[in-house]
């Protein structure tokens, strides 16, 4: 069943913005008793009031605030036994290793899966063992196992097939391996029913029966788990006698970037493997990643901001619109100049891929528009064409999710009667779920995902079946207020805003899904200059009372309400409300507000 979130009805207004430019009311993030813990937190522990307030707004006690601030991986990490079936597949794959048996790696075509599957074979290399990796076509295979890439890597040799981010929901395919005498073990984190496909091992903690408490992981933590398992099994045989064992903290880079842009909540073990794994990616050790954060012109440290925006779309343009397997590729390789070569045939593809997402989304955002209409309109919106690409269908359900503030789907039908679609989700909202009970009520062909991301196969002529479906969900949940509220943590005036600050806030970090990202409120601040920029960005300066100027740019937004205001105010004075990061340029750091929303004061 679909979940909803508080509305933030209860908490004052504000600014007393009861509504914005994007048609959502400014909350509050702190009620009452998370203020006294804020300020019980910044008398006790020595912690800026600032930084507090982020904190008791995001459910930190007070006691826990300092191990907060110092997400210890070591404090954190899990028995990788606890998950189901996690030591008869480190045993399984421990076998194959000393076994000297021929390892293929099925993976998926995102991030997730790239990253999955290259952390994977870095490890079976490190143990001697020269796997090869399998991703399947987007568009002629789909996701995950079939039967026929099954056929392919048994005439290939193989003996074992480790499927990463894919498989738990693959019958037909691994029904196909067994009969072929192909070892499969799966390592996946998507929510699965009771019956599980036949495999050796199926190691995934949404299964129903795991007890791991670990459901939030994407697949790359599972699979960075699943490696620590099989080397403490190689290191209990004596297997590294003579041999010097790997350093698994030196992949901590591509869990952290699977981690953010899977979108699972950075909470927990997901907050330590990105913290630690920022901290890996800067010393740029992974050829790979390097080459990649050049051609994407990476300045400064990295940050979740830059995996999700910046490496991770070029990543997942090649499983998008080009060779699938491009990514895992990159992320795999020593070679310096195939990781170049590589690298820069992703950002071609990306730049391919925002021609097609940009006449894509144009087409989206009518059809949504006119479902809504003069109304509320849905809580979830399903928007379908034939004239969309199947791997832009994800970007695109992510615009419209932005854009209306509630779960969204983009389908793009086929000219066999199919329509391959993807979903993303609001907090709160467990699409996955809704998407699985779609299929169990043969509404769906197929599909599944997790909470804020789900993919799905449909048949033309269910489309409306599948609308109706999502609405009764969402009001057996109780109903959402698409348009909901925007939480602020506090007030700033441009002055306030400076570097020691934003890193000072960066302790509290990092921010994702599930730890959302501090957005500040700049009262009656004057719009400077303002103009468009790029595609379809709105920059501008703003000025606070005392004449401090802060840089401002607000995504996207030039066709949007939100930018034709920013366009439209120059010389005069707005609340606006953001996120603030250090822009690092030519060796030069200064604050710099991504603009979320604003409102005359």
């Amino acid at each position: 069943m679909l979940q909803t979130l508080n509305t933030s009805q209860d908490r004052r207004a504000f600014l007393g913005v009861e509504q914005s430019l994007t048609g959502r009311r400014w909350a509050e993030r702190l009620d009452g008793e998370a203020a006294r813990v804020a300020q019980a937190m910044a008398q006790r522990h020595g912690i800026s009031d600032i930084v507090a307030r982020v904190l008791a707004g995001r459910g930190v006690a007070t006691d826990d605030a300092p191990d907060f601030l110092d997400p210890a991986l070591k404090r954190l990490m899990p028995d990788p036994s606890l998950l189901t079936d996690m030591d008869a597949a480190a045993a399984r794959i421990a076998d194959a290793i000393t076994g000297g048996e021929a390892i293929a790696i099925f993976g998926d075509y995102d991030v997730d899966g790239a990253t999955s599957s290259a952390l994977m074979l870095r490890f079976l290399r490190a143990a001697g063992c020269d796997a090869t990796v399998y991703i399947p076509d987007r568009i002629f295979e789909g996701y995950g196992p079939n039967p026929e890439a099954m056929g392919k890597l048994a005439e290939g040799g193989a003996k074992l097939v480790i499927c990463v981010d894919c498989g738990s929901t693959s019958f037909e395919a691994l029904a196909e391996a067994r009969r072929l005498g192909l070892g499969v073990v799966v390592i996946d984190h998507h929510q699965v029913g009771a019956e599980l496909p036949p495999a050796e091992a199926v190691v995934n903690p949404n299964r129903q029966d795991d007890l791991s408490g670990l459901g939030h992981l994407a697949a790359v933590g599972v699979t960075f788990l699943t490696v620590v398992a099989v080397n403490r099994v190689l290191r209990a045989r004596g297997f590294f006698n003579g041999r010097a064992a790997p350093d698994l903290l030196q992949w901590l880079d591509l869990v952290a970037l699977g981690t953010v842009c899977d979108v699972v909540p950075l909470i927990g073990l997901n907050r330590a493997f990105v913290t630690k794994g920022l901290l890996a990616m800067g010393r740029r050790e992974n050829r790979g990643l390097a080459a990649l954060a050049d051609v994407a012109r990476l300045g400064g440290p990295p940050s979740p901001y830059h995996l999700g925006f910046m490496l991770g779309p070029r990543i997942n343009a090649g499983g998008r619109i080009g060779d699938a397997a491009l990514g895992a590729r990159l992320l795999a390789t020593d070679d310096a100049e195939a990781s170049a070569t590589i690298a820069a045939e992703l950002d071609r593809l990306n730049r391919e891929r925002q021609v097609l997402e940009t006449a894509m989304l144009e087409e989206a955002v009518a059809e949504a528009e006119a479902e809504i209409g003069a109304g509320p309109g849905p809580a979830v919106l399903v928007t379908a064409s034939d004239r969309w690409h199947p791997g832009v269908v994800g970007l695109i359900a992510s615009r419209l999710k932005d854009r209306f503030q509630r779960p969204s789907l983009a389908i793009a039908l086929q000219p066999n009667g199919l329509g391959a679609g993807s979903g993303r989700s609001v907090a709160g909202v467990d699409l996955g779920r809704a998407v699985r009970r779609a299929v169990d009520q043969g509404i769906a062909v197929k599909g599944g995902g997790h909470a804020m991301a789900a993919g799905l196969t449909i048949e033309r002529g269910r489309l409306a079946d599948l609308r109706a479906f999502l609405s009764a969900e969402a009001a057996r949940a109780g109903g959402a207020e698409p348009m909901g509220s925007l939480s602020i943590d506090a007030a700033l005036a441009a002055t306030g805003a400076t570097i020691d600050m934003i890193g000072l806030i960066g302790r509290a970090g990092p921010f994702g899904a599930g730890h959302a990202e501090p957005v500040f409120a700049f009262p009656g601040h004057q719009v400077g200059y303002v103009e468009t920029v790029g595609n379809g960005h709105v920059r501008a300066s703003l000025k606070s009372p005392d004449g401090t100027a802060l840089k401002a740019m607000a995504f996207r937004a030039a066709d949007t309400d939100l930018g034709r205001a920013l366009l439209d105010s120059r010389g005069q004075a707005l609340h606006v409300a953001g996120s603030l990061s250090a822009d690092h340029w030519q060796g030069r750091s200064q604050p710099s507000l991504r603009i979320i929303d604003a409102a005359p004061p």
